[in-house]
């Protein structure tokens, strides 16, 4: 017998509404099948954000959204703008990439100003920050440098990416790696055991939901909600 169940694991997903070629109504199809299998929260488009607190309420289902998505550019003081925005809209949670520039950079004070700022406004409003490291971009050691700066904020949640964060291989083309083994093992091992993990990019199977409870996942971000949560049922 497995060691879960399927509300178990369906109560680990922030179901994945950010592409930018979902309209309006696939959208709140979208927020349905989050209600409709118990998920943990919906993560959707900023100006989506109202509609759904309002069409959320009382399901049990948080309304999650994104901030300086997806490539973490703006400036600090625009992220707070964004962050209390949402917040302000009904957001339960945020998930904010920080400036990966400035990680290459290696400005930790800037990163530290940042992550700080952000969440200080979304936890005066009553809600959770995520902070994303869009790990397909960084090296080992400026992971553990963010680890670090999270482990003295303590946001939420710390996340491994995007799911939009691709690079350019050999062959020309574009792909990312998203949430790899290596990356979640030393998230985990680094960061404070008050803060969660949380994987997202390429989590597109059951094996691949709990390979990342394996290394300690609490949260795993997906598009591929009933692909993942029909296996489980079949699995059971």
């Amino acid at each position: 017998m497995p060691d879960w169940t399927v509300d178990e694991l369906a109560r680990m997903i922030d179901h994945s509404l950010l592409h930018p070629m979902l309209d309006d109504e696939q959208l709140i199809k979208g927020m349905a099948v989050a209600v409709e299998r118990n998920c943990a929260s919906v993560c959707i488009k900023p100006y989506f954000v109202g509609i759904a607190a309002k069409l959320l309420d009382g399901t049990g289902i948080r309304t999650g959204t994104v901030v300086g998505f997806p490539h973490g550019s703006g400036t600090v003081q625009l992220k707070i703008n964004e962050a209390k925005q949402a917040v302000d809209d009904g957001a339960d949670e945020i998930d904010m990439v920080v400036n990966i520039g400035k990680v290459r950079s290696g400005e930790w004070g800037y990163l530290r100003d940042e992550i700080g700022g952000v969440n200080a406004c979304v936890t005066a409003g009553g809600a959770i920050l995520k902070v994303i490291f869009e790990n397909d971009f960084l090296c080992d050691a400026m992971i553990e440098q963010l680890c670090g700066i999270c482990n003295e904020i303590m946001p939420a949640f710390i996340k491994t990416s995007t799911g939009f964060g691709f690079t350019e291989r050999e062959s020309g083309a574009y792909d990312y790696d998203g949430a790899t083994v290596p990356h979640l093992a030393l998230m985990r091992r680094l960061a404070d055991p008050g803060i969660g993990i949380k994987a997202a990019g390429k989590v597109r199977t059951l094996d691949d939901l709990l390979a990342a409870r394996k290394l300690g996942a609490t949260r795993i971000g997906t598009s591929a909600t009933e692909r993942i949560l029909d296996e489980a049922a079949e699995r059971c």
